[in-house]
């Protein structure tokens, strides 16, 4: 299956010594803390809430640390974005951005924008800070600049996400960053059972990324999986 780890795989757990153990002995705890580490100001709750009366699910404070991480260290000042929502991942883009940064991010339901567009001002963005196209990403896209952006950050419809791949390729300068959401799939991925074509997705994306030639990977387990990738 994709050469992936699955359940029954055998894996030699390291030993851990001392206070090494009390620290890194329960993973769930760890990662929950992890999770927890960047606190969310008001307007980031503000917007995960609009997110779950609209039944949206939103990046976990954790995913969203990691995109200001990987924003701030490309020094981006054009990031693009697929899936708006209603501006959770954009607020943690937007704080890791260059001051003069744009984030451009797409989005198949406006009303959704909407609401982004009022998070984004209570974190005290200037208007001139995003723009918001509505639309399908596919039709989207292939209208912005190539080699433009310094990171594009896609959490869009799964069954598209080797189209997002393509797109992201062109629309990145050298030494940007492609950035994947969702990608454990709540831990479907790895299972070995029978799965729906969004998974199957999934594994050809991150088979498609791991073999590329174009592209230094990398897969971060914050959230529910972050597939990371530096363009060539």
């Amino acid at each position: 299956m994709c050469g992936f780890p699955t359940p029954t795989d055998t894996v030699t757990p390291r030993q851990p010594r001392g206070q090494e153990r009390v620290i890194t002995g329960n993973r769930q705890t760890s990662w929950a803390f992890a999770d927890a580490y960047v606190a969310e100001d008001d307007a980031l709750r503000w917007a995960r809430e609009r997110a779950r009366e609209a039944g949206l699910r939103s990046v976990t404070p954790g995913t969203g640390a990691a995109l200001r991480l990987l924003a701030a260290s490309v020094d981006a000042k054009a990031v693009a974005e697929i899936g708006t929502g209603t501006g959770v991942s954009g607020i943690h883009l937007l704080h890791g951005m260059r001051p003069d940064g744009v984030l451009t991010t797409v989005d198949p339901e406006p009303e959704h924008q909407q609401f982004a567009r009022q998070a984004f001002r209570a974190s005290g963005f200037a208007s001139n800070r995003a723009r918001f196209i509505p639309g399908r990403a596919l039709d989207v896209l292939p209208r912005l600049a190539d080699a433009g952006y310094d990171l594009v950050f896609c959490d869009g419809d799964r069954l598209e996400l080797l189209d997002y791949l393509a797109e992201s390729l062109r629309l990145l300068r050298p030494g940007g960053l492609v950035v994947f959401e969702g990608v454990f799939a709540n831990g479907r991925t790895v299972d070995s059972g029978p799965q729906p074509t969004e998974v199957i997705r999934i594994r050809e994306l991150l088979r498609a990324v791991r073999e590329s030639q174009e592209l230094v990977p990398s897969l971060l387990p914050v959230g529910d999986g972050l597939l990371c990738a530096v363009k060539r």
